[in-house]
């Protein structure tokens, strides 16, 4: 039985963010934890700002955390995803992580 790895970027204050790299071919999800932010608010709404080169397949939210599923990227490459979100009381903030690509070296 295997874990579940998690790919998750969590909030501290006064730090950039920055996921775990993925290989272009990958497509994985990568999750923000909104929870220091929020201080006891809920997540409303989310969207996700995906540069081009890289694809978002997918998003989803809970009350503290999103999500977003990524394919592509160039090997080598650097992005900077945008996380905007809206809570219940009607606060709007973003945030952005980076991410790396990088292909396997081959052995």
């Amino acid at each position: 039985m295997s874990a579940k790895v998690r790919r998750v970027a969590t909030l501290k204050s006064g730090r950039g963010l920055r996921w775990p790299s993925k290989q272009p071919a990958e497509l994985l999800d990568f999750a923000i934890d909104w929870t220091a932010r929020l201080d006891g608010d809920a997540i409303e709404s989310s969207a996700f700002v995906v540069p081009p080169g890289l694809a978002a397949a997918s998003s989803s939210r809970s009350a503290r955390e999103t999500v977003v599923w990524l394919a592509g990227g160039v090997d080598r490459g650097s992005y900077l995803v945008v996380n905007r979100i809206t809570t219940t009381a009607g606060r709007e903030m973003r945030q952005a992580v980076r991410i790396r690509i990088r292909a396997r070296s081959r052995a």
